[in-house]
């Protein structure tokens, strides 16, 4: 009998550590992401990057972001697709970009407003991670818009944007329990380490 816990278990679990962090603690990991994200040899030649807003506790990405607007970089918010269900496309994000909430309560750019660029002419896409462990196995909040949106990875390898997940060290875990349709990362970016999860 397995003593791994399941997927919704494990969600639960990691969801409320995360949330249980302090104001502090969230600030000192969202300047450590940003070390550790400046310094990321995917990020290195990267142009055009998809990011996200935090919600629910997740690592904050803002440091990193605004230090990558300085450097020039395109940024861009994944937005809920309104006749594709259960996938994502991505708008422009700029400091004057306006932004709502969407379903979830997550605040992004309007489908209509700005160009929107598809996933694979990204080069690469920071996400929020629930759960990780160290070969690669992620675990997000169970939707599965982004496993929908980045399918094509796994068929047109030269086209995948770099993908990395972002989370908080204590979200590590031994072993996360996968799913054949998950979409593997490229690597994993916490407030302490880079995981490399593949090539």
């Amino acid at each position: 009998m397995s003593t791994t816990p399941s997927r919704a278990v494990l969600r639960r679990q990691l969801r409320d550590k995360r949330n249980a962090l302090t104001l502090q603690q969230q600030q000192d990991a969202a300047d450590n992401l940003a070390v550790n994200l400046l310094g990321h040899p995917d990020l290195r030649r990267a142009r055009q990057v998809a990011v996200y807003l935090p919600n629910d506790g997740e690592i904050d990405p803002s440091v990193y972001v605004s230090l990558a607007k300085r450097r020039g970089l395109r940024l861009y918010l994944p937005v809920l697709h309104p006749i594709h269900a259960g996938r994502l496309v991505f708008s422009p994000f700029t400091d004057d970009t306006p932004l709502a909430r969407n379903r979830f309560g997550i605040p992004e750019p309007a489908f209509s407003d700005g160009l929107k660029r598809p996933p694979w002419a990204l080069d690469a896409v920071l996400f929020p991670l629930v759960g990780f462990d160290e070969a690669g196995g992620r675990l997000g909040m169970g939707a599965g818009f982004y496993d929908r949106t980045f399918a094509f990875t796994r068929h047109r390898p030269r086209l995948a944007p770099k993908l990395i997940g972002l989370a908080h060290e204590c979200q590590k875990v031994s072993v996360i329990p996968t799913q054949s349709w998950d979409v593997p990362l490229h690597s994993i970016v916490t407030d302490v380490q880079r995981y490399q999860a593949r090539k």
